[in-house]
């Protein structure tokens, strides 16, 4: 089993940036990837960046492509999202989660452990 704890949440006038934090503890050696996820209050889920563990590949969604930054500590099993230019569309619970095995996409149902998720709050 792989825990992950979130942090780095809070509330920021538009244009401001945040960094959020993902540490994994437990089977980290299984981990295949981490991605982060969002979900705004009456919406669904969605994904938004990937990072492959080994090797680093990284995978955006247009909507955050040139305004978030996915990267990891290899060492501290920790993985960060850097959120620069943020918006009030950005509002919304963010999560963490791992893919422990290899699969061919980024919906929520293909991760296998999430974090509990922490409140991004953009304001006008």
């Amino acid at each position: 089993q792989v825990h992950l704890v979130e942090s780095g949440g809070g509330s920021v006038q538009a244009g401001g940036s945040l960094r959020l934090s993902c540490a994994a503890s437990g089977r980290t050696f299984s981990i295949y990837a981490m991605g982060w996820f969002r979900q705004a209050p009456g919406k669904e889920r969605e994904f938004i960046v990937r990072i492959n563990w080994d090797g680093g590949r990284t995978y955006y969604v247009d909507s955050v492509k040139g305004r978030f930054t996915i990267s990891r500590d290899y060492a501290e099993n920790t993985v960060y999202l850097q959120m620069t230019s943020l918006k009030p569309d950005d509002t919304a619970v963010y999560y963490c989660a791992t893919q422990n095995r290899l699969r061919l996409g980024n919906t929520p149902r293909e991760y296998d452990y999430w974090g509990q998720g922490t409140q991004v709050t953009v304001s006008s």
